[in-house]
């Protein structure tokens, strides 16, 4: 009996990290607090599944799903943690909370523009709640921390990817001090769904517009990374993109967002108590049940709106069927890729969080900021429930 209690005790990770400690001191800190944030995160996923490992219960809710590596940037250095996972997706270990990197960049930004002088009051409310009352913050400091995570962000950026059929591009603007004054600069962001049905992101890249050559170099960069067997792009009718696309994805599918058509088409007609018809008509067209139902409709609308709307006529006979090319994928799929509206929520998502800057003082500021909220998106969807079943 005293020799399994002495097993037992030296199995617990409690005593291990005790160990760890007694035999390295400060030096082991590292290990001792892996030791104890793998247990506290595999006892979490147990209470996550209502059920512990290998029991047999009928309120089990799901099943584990073996461990993910994930390195983080603590007190004590570098610590590699074992994130336990479930099959389904959904649990995330609380210890290991999502948004350490997200945080450090917003930290930085607001950093970086205290140091430079373009501080304002919500910037220093928001640095003395970090550092306390009197802040004391040098470049040196800034720089060594931005280098850390930095190097973190572009190993992320610049991973290799994989075969990504559909793919959704768009783009928005945040304020950045560039050459001493405050200019738009453009955010590329690319998502896609991958051969497994999977959604991720793809790549983000800060340029000063978005202009074809900025595009081309941003998807030529995807190129080198390995993405390959797309079969399907959607976005918005950007001339700048439109010319990349084209130039960089030759023969592949292009559907243009559907919502924004139906936006664009109601500047078209002239009349307020119009406008309800006209978007009606036009959704019936987009939900039609295939590209031969779609043009025939068209057709139909185009022959009554050259009497009560010519403008919208005319724009909508060249312009609605860029919409029509999301009628070559299955049925199930239609519906999530028809618009790039999947993608601009998560544009609305980065807008809240960037808000906080308002300002950002260069163009990496920005590129780390936004990196940093998309590799934790691209994270938490790559141990998601698939999105499409792309199964035949």
């Amino acid at each position: 009996m005293a020799q399994r209690t002495q097993l037992d005790d030296a199995s617990n990770p409690l005593h291990e990290a005790y160990a760890c400690l007694l035999a390295n001191g400060l030096d082991g800190a590292g290990e001792a607090l892996r030791i104890l944030v793998n247990e506290a995160s595999r006892i979490e996923r147990a209470q996550h599944l209502q059920a512990a490992p290998y029991e047999r219960s009928a309120q089990r809710v799901d099943y584990a799903n073996g461990y993910k590596p994930k390195t983080v940037l603590t007190r004590v250095g570098d610590v590699t943690f074992e994130v336990p996972q479930v099959r389904s997706g959904g649990f995330y270990p609380s210890a290991l909370e999502r948004g350490t990197r997200s945080e450090q960049a917003m930290n930085l930004a607001l950093a970086e523009m205290y140091v430079q002088g373009v501080s304002t009051r919500k910037v220093i409310t928001v640095l003395q709640k970090l550092v306390g009352p009197e802040i004391s913050i040098s470049s040196t400091q800034i720089s060594r921390c931005a280098a850390l995570l930095d190097e973190g962000l572009q190993a992320w950026r610049t991973r290799p990817l994989e075969e990504t059929p559909y793919v959704i591009l768009d783009a928005r603007y945040e304020r950045v001090r560039e050459g001493g004054r405050v200019v738009d600069c453009a955010v590329l962001v690319a998502i896609g769904i991958t051969a497994t049905g999977h959604r991720r992101v793809l790549g983000v890249s800060v340029a000063l517009s978005e202009a074809e050559v900025h595009w081309r170099a941003f998807l030529d960069g995807l190129i080198q990374r390995g993405l390959r067997g797309v079969k399907y792009i959607a976005s918005d009718d950007h001339a700048g993109l439109k010319a990349a696309r084209k130039a960089m994805f030759p023969g592949v599918p292009w559907q243009r967002c559907q919502f924004h058509l139906q936006h664009n088409a109601q500047g078209y007609v002239s009349k307020l108590d119009q406008r309800t018809p006209v978007a009606r008509q036009i959704r019936g067209i987009f939900n039609a049940p295939d590209a031969h139902e779609a043009q025939r409709l068209l057709n139909v609308a185009l022959k009554e709106w050259q009497v009560s709307h010519p403008q919208l006529a005319a724009w909508a006979e060249n312009n609605l069927p860029e919409g029509f090319a999301v009628f070559g994928l299955p049925d199930a799929h239609r519906v999530r890729m028809r618009t790039t509206n999947g993608l601009e929520r998560l544009n609305k998502e980065l807008k809240r969080r960037t808000r906080v800057a308002t300002l950002f003082p260069n163009p990496d500021s920005c590129l780390r900021l936004v990196s940093a909220l998309l590799a934790e998106q691209d994270e938490e969807w790559m141990t998601a429930k698939i999105y499409l079943n792309m199964k035949p």
